[in-house]
């Protein structure tokens, strides 16, 4: 029997001093796998300064902490892995970053030649998206479902759906084989406050696997 899906969310564009109190009832609502922190427009020092501040936070709860783009800042600053787009640094170089025991991690929209290529490298999981349409994860075109049924015919490595991702939009994908589903704007600006968006995809997730 395949592992359950399992929730993985991606900080705010940006963040205030607020945000912690909030990831850490969100964190405690229910099952999440995976932070991962995007701040693209952050200098350095404030990117820093947060894995300072929400590191701990996901650490202690056993969710893995992940940095969006720069592996060379990700492992120095005790993060437990890197995303990274095919703009950013090259899988080998954040590879290289973390050795073999980071979790490194690869965008490849819509496309299952990018995939296969950084599933053959070794990377730990790849990500699809947008499914749906995202302020975040911009994209010309929506990904079609066909790509998560087929990823499994060619490989174990697990998959991630990003991109507009909500509680009530979510079940199809979990239904068509993701092993995690990302979300930024469904946890952070749901209606009843982010621990209930994450207690609420738990919900979602669970009865989408039953049916």
């Amino acid at each position: 029997m395949a592992d359950p899906c399992r929730l993985y969310l991606i900080t705010p564009p940006s963040i205030d001093s607020a945000f912690a109190d909030t990831l850490a009832r969100a964190l405690d609502a229910g099952d999440v796998a995976c932070l991962q922190l995007r701040l693209k427009d952050a200098d350095r020092d404030t990117v820093r300064a947060a894995i300072d501040a929400l590191r701990p936070i996901a650490q202690s709860r056993n969710v893995a902490f992940l940095l969006n783009d720069d592996p060379h800042l990700a492992a120095d600053s005790g993060c437990d892995g890197v995303h990274i787009g095919q703009d950013d640094s090259p899988y080998s170089d954040a590879r290289a970053a973390f050795g073999t025991n980071g979790i490194v991690g690869v965008s490849c929209q819509a496309s299952r030649h990018l995939a296969i290529d950084a599933a053959d490298s070794g990377a730990d999981y790849v990500a699809f998206g947008a499914f749906y349409c995202s302020a975040t994860k911009q994209s010309e075109d929506t990904v079609e479902l066909e790509v998560l049924q087929l990823w499994h015919e060619v490989t174990t490595v697990p998959c991630v759906a990003v991109g507009g991702i909500t509680v009530k939009n979510c079940a199809p994908l979990v239904r068509a084989g993701a092993n995690f589903i990302a979300v930024v704007a469904g946890v952070w600006d749901y209606p009843d406050g982010a621990a209930a968006a994450v207690h609420d995809f738990n919900a979602a997730i669970a009865s989408a696997e039953a049916s």
